[in-house]
């Protein structure tokens, strides 16, 4: 098989996606998530039904169909962080730049499409579920992060010996309380970021606009970043 030939293929399939993704998302506004089904989808998009759960194995990921990139977000943003930048302040960077773009990964929708997922138990379940793998993915990335030698966060716990010079950087814990303290940090980047979303998405409901509510987001942004500054300000520091 030829490399055009199989280029071809790609294109088809993508554009396959596309068309089954485009077609669900109108029944979905017309009629409501929960009240659309499989068969009208594969009917609409004139394909099988098959073909629609091979694309899309789950009807939530038909609705949310970024949720991958979405998962991976806020550790993508902290395992590209700049020299200099900690966690915290990647997170805040990577927040401001999607405002600035509008980003639909971070809550920007049309309010019929926010409505569509705010009316729906499953997709308001489904998202909460994406909202814990995102954190997750986050915490798992941090506690692969070293963390800066002179870092509050390297002090020893009662009861333990101060690290020496030239042992390691990540002291004074074990595996498990480094873990612990990477889920801890992650839990409080994500609680901000649902914070967020949440108001974002409260903000479409109401009907304002995308620029009324990145102006809005701005302020509240670094409002909440700032709260959290004296306590992982330092944290994973590059």
């Amino acid at each position: 098989m030829s490399i055009d030939t199989l280029g071809l293929r790609e294109q088809k399939k993508r554009e396959t996606r596309q068309a089954i993704s485009d077609h669900a998302t109108q029944l979905f506004l017309e009629r409501g998530f929960d009240r659309t089904t499989i068969a009208d989808i594969a009917a609409a998009a004139r394909v099988a039904k098959m073909t629609v759960t091979n694309y899309f194995p789950r009807k939530e990921d038909l609705a949310l169909d970024h949720h991958e990139v979405f998962v991976a977000g806020l550790a993508e943003a902290v395992s590209g962080r700049e020299p200099g930048e900690s966690a915290l302040g990647a997170v805040r960077r990577a927040y401001m730049a999607a405002l600035e773009r509008r980003d639909p990964i971070i809550g920007f929708t049309r309010q019929d499409f926010a409505r569509m997922i705010a009316d729906s138990p499953t997709l308001v379940a489904r998202l909460r579920d994406l909202h814990d793998q995102r954190e997750e993915a986050l915490a798992a990335q941090l506690a692969t992060e070293p963390i800066a030698p002179d870092s509050p966060h390297d002090a020893p716990l009662p009861g333990q010996d101060t690290p020496q010079p030239g042992q390691d950087a990540l002291r004074p814990t074990g595996g498990q309380d480094r873990r612990l303290t990477a889920r801890a940090v992650a839990a409080q980047l994500a609680a901000a970021d649902r914070l967020l979303f949440r108001e974002l998405q409260s903000r479409t409901l109401a009907g304002e606009s995308d620029d009324t509510i990145a102006a809005a987001l701005t302020e509240s942004a670094q409002h909440v970043f700032d709260l959290l500054e004296p306590a992982i300000g330092d944290y994973a520091r590059r």
